[in-house]
């Protein structure tokens, strides 16, 4: 029997991976295509040359090809279902995957279907020296662009001042991404209060707080399915998120249920149809008032080895037999562990990178805690305050991703693990 050909843009190592854990890997070829660095890590965007190259590589291939799966955001969230629309393979329609993407378009439509959980909003032009006149919101808020790449240029704003220094640092870089987003937009029937509002405006979101928790399912032929909900957790000083934590126990079941409800309600307004979504919600407990964050049209990659550690494979199941027009095949409870989490290595000051943990040193850490996976993303002479996509008050050094027999264990575990790790800074 022919292997299926599925193909991921972007391919790395850890999905190349996470892919072989499904039931079925060995009836596959997983391929690449174009690279992580053309797709992922990159400054400025130029879709049209992403999508032609994209192209031109699936016709040269000499076999069939059987699916394509987006793993990433932008612009590989939008190139891959316009290739597979091409080849007449299962996937979102674009306009769907834009009501997700479009960040004042999606709350548009949240609001005509889910207007309970939606926050206030406004759109503004950041290339407008007016542009605060147009926002009727209070202080403090939040603003970013319409479309960014990996969270950047979103910025808490208290006051005009604020204000005034984000769009400074958003005019700058605003068109990066903008431009190459305008070019899809192009594609599709836009809505008349979008005329005038493209690529390369910005939205400002009243700021809700509260505990995080975060719905991911698919959508097949019409069926909604949710295959997991997690929790975003606060560290012991109640400062910032540093752990997501599945299967989520820490809301309510009726919060989780709702949660679910709003998700399917949305998905089904906008038609997204042969595709997965994960979306996220905020609970304000004093209020007992379920926010909507935002909705990604994927599986979530933080989510991929909780799902393997607690259900057996991890959510590349559901990715894949979709794309392969095939109902989702999504174990639960047959992993090695009852619960699981993604934790932060965090460092509160900035400083320069002088040391971190060495191979050694790592696989140690795994022999003693069996299924610990570590992630370092900082290098000895980094300077923490000059790397990408940080907060201004806490560093990411990296990841780590536990598992565990209850929720107790599993934080110690992670706080056992950090006093382990050999970091040094000057």
């Amino acid at each position: 029997m022919r292997k299926k050909n599925v193909f991921v843009p972007g391919l790395t190592d850890v999905q190349r991976r996470e892919l072989e854990t499904i039931r079925g890997a060995e009836e596959m070829n997983f391929r690449g295509l174009l690279s992580y660095d053309a797709l992922v890590d990159v400054g400025t965007i130029d879709f049209g040359s992403l999508l032609t190259a994209a192209r031109e590589e699936l016709n040269a291939f000499p076999d069939e090809v059987d699916a394509i799966i987006p793993h990433w955001d932008f612009p590989v969230s939008v190139i891959s279902p316009v290739l597979a629309e091409e080849l007449g393979l299962p996937a979102p329609s674009l306009e769907s995957i834009l009501k997700c993407e479009h960040k004042y378009w999606s709350r548009l439509e949240q609001r005509r279907c889910v207007p309970e959980c939606t926050p206030g909003f406004a759109v503004f032009d950041p290339f407008d020296d007016a542009a605060l006149d147009s926002i009727d919101l209070e202080f403090p808020f939040w603003v970013k662009p319409v479309k960014s790449h990996s969270s950047q240029l979103g910025f808490e704003i208290r006051d005009a001042e604020t204000f005034t220094e984000a769009l400074h640092e958003i005019r700058d870089e605003i068109r990066n991404v903008g431009d190459a987003f305008d070019a899809v937009l192009s594609r599709v029937d836009l809505p008349p209060e979008l005329e005038e509002f493209g690529g390369n405006a910005c939205i400002a979101e009243e700021l809700v707080v509260g505990r995080q928790i975060a719905p991911e399912g698919s959508i097949h032929r019409g069926e909604f399915a949710v295959h997991g909900l997690f929790d975003m957790r606060k560290d012991a000083d109640n400062m910032s998120f540093d752990r997501l934590t599945y299967p989520a126990q820490s809301t309510p079941e009726e919060i989780r249920e709702r949660a679910i409800e709003y998700t399917r309600r949305y998905m089904e307004h906008i038609g997204f149809d042969n595709g997965c979504f994960n979306s996220e919600f905020i609970w304000d407990e004093d209020s007992d008032k379920l926010w909507l964050i935002e909705f990604n049209t994927r599986i979530s990659q933080s989510h991929s080895d909780l799902f393997a550690k607690v259900d057996g494979v991890s959510n590349h199941q559901v990715a894949v037999d979709i794309a392969l027009d095939m109902e989702p095949r999504m174990p639960k409870g047959e992993g090695e562990f009852a619960v699981a989490g993604q934790f932060k290595i965090l460092h509160d000051e900035d400083a320069v990178v002088t040391k971190v943990p060495d191979e050694d040193s790592l696989l140690r850490l795994r022999s003693r805690y069996p299924g610990t996976v570590a992630t370092i993303d900082v290098g000895p002479g980094e300077r923490l305050s000059e790397m990408t996509g940080q907060d201004s008050y806490r560093y990411v050094l990296g990841k780590l991703y536990l598992g565990a027999s209850d929720l107790d264990e599993l934080d110690e575990k992670y706080e056992n693990i950090l006093d382990e790790l050999d970091f040094e800074f000057s």
